[in-house]
């Protein structure tokens, strides 16, 4: 279910990036415009993560995940209505990305809460690469049977369809996994879990080395990806009018499913060999953050239709080993509150991402130049990729700051 859950999370998330060029059109927005309503997301995104995570360690990720599930299926279905106010449609789209963002920043926080407590540290990859892949499959699905429903219904059907399903999740998980119940039984009673006593102070372990260096390059990581899911699909329409939408918006994705389930694979067989956790992580981020932006790099010179395809999609396998790095290192380094952790390291990675999303809109619009966008994904990856190398580590830190 967390897998499904996961690609419907990507499914109504990547709604608007794949009508953007469509609604643009109708709308008659300019890139600046386009870019604000597509960064609309993250401001509502960095506003819950935290709150996210520490829900998700009192009352249990799976409710968390069922009440902004919910919420937010409710929001993408009546978009296309709110798109019918008159002169305020710019307005309206943006407030209905930002409210997307308040209710699915709740989501990845739950979801490092479940993973840190109920998997063991050898199987923690695997089971993360799993789930994780559920947003390459959604976001394969919006971009096959989404560009089907584009071209053929008008793009309101793509947001109709996408709120009817999360609805659908929603509903299942209430029926038949809550059983009805929003509230736990267990926080009525005086039992304590040995989760409780670090919780309160997750926020001191931030000023800690391998902490905030996993933080830093968590939030250039998340930047740099969130800029590439909400422009890649302009990019391609403006620099390959005559491609087929479902093909560069499908084969990418095709190729980053079976590459996340490899990570997690080789991360979990390198730990039970007996190598360090913290060298696997590195390795991991090193594929994920340095190898892609090479292939990122080939992107700023002119190149073919079949080589920029072949290049994004090696692109979006690679960056897939991040689920196995950076991703699962808060668990690592404190599984007592990686909830709140995660929540505070991807609050800032959403923030960046605003910030990068809506400067590559001004930098398209300003240079009309592809290339400066891509070379400023390089930039931040490989920043964030060094300090992560040369600071990072694995070693708990929740319990020296216990004692």
């Amino acid at each position: 279910m967390l897998l499904l859950g996961t690609s419907l999370l990507y499914c109504a998330r990547m709604a608007m990036p794949i009508c953007a060029v469509s609604m643009a059109t109708t709308f008659q927005w300019s890139k600046t415009e386009s870019g604000l309503v597509l960064g609309g997301f993250f401001w509502g995104y960095c506003l819950t993560q935290i709150l996210g995570g520490h829900m998700s360690d009192k009352v249990g990720g799976e409710r968390i995940l069922f009440l902004s599930t919910a919420s937010w299926a409710a929001i993408i279905a009546s978009t296309p209505l709110l798109a019918q106010l008159g002169t305020h449609q710019l307005a309206a789209m943006t407030i209905a990305r930002f409210l997307m963002g308040l209710l699915q920043g709740v989501f990845y926080p739950s979801l490092a809460s479940l993973c840190s407590q109920r998997v063991p540290e050898g199987e923690r990859g695997f089971m993360m690469s799993t789930i994780n892949s559920g947003c390459y499959l959604g976001t394969l699905l919006m971009g096959g049977l989404g560009s089907l429903m584009l071209n053929c219904c008008g793009w309101e059907s793509v947001f109709y369809g996408t709120g009817f399903l999360s609805g659908l999740w929603a509903l299942i998980v209430w029926q038949f996994l809550l059983k009805g119940q929003i509230i736990p039984k267990y926080m009525l009673s005086s039992h304590v879990s040995h989760w409780s006593s670090p919780r309160i102070r997750w926020w001191r372990l931030i000023k800690k080395q391998p902490v905030w260096a996993m933080i830093f390059s968590h939030t250039c990581f998340s930047s740099t990806s969130y800029t590439l899911l909400s422009w890649l699909p302009t990019y391609f329409s403006d620099t390959f009018p005559h491609a087929m939408g479902w093909v560069y918006n499908v084969i990418p994705w095709l190729v980053a499913i079976p590459s996340v389930l490899a990570g997690g694979y080789v991360s979990d067989f390198l730990i039970n060999k007996g190598y360090g956790v913290a060298s696997v992580r590195k390795i991991m981020q090193l594929v994920a953050m340095g190898v892609s932006s090479f292939f990122i790099l080939l992107l700023c010179r002119p190149v073919t239709f079949r080589s920029a395809l072949a290049s994004v999609s090696v692109t979006m396998g690679l960056v897939t080993f991040n689920c196995s790095g950076v991703s699962l290192n808060v668990q690592d380094l404190a599984p007592s509150c990686a909830g709140a952790i995660f929540g505070f390291m991807n609050m800032c990675g959403a923030f960046m991402g605003l910030v990068l999303v809506s400067v590559s809109g001004y930098l398209i619009e300003v240079t009309s130049s592809w290339s400066t966008v891509f070379s400023l994904i390089i930039i931040v990856n490989i920043t964030g990729l060094g300090v992560f190398l040369i600071f990072g580590d694995a070693h708990r830190v929740d319990l020296e700051d216990h004692s």
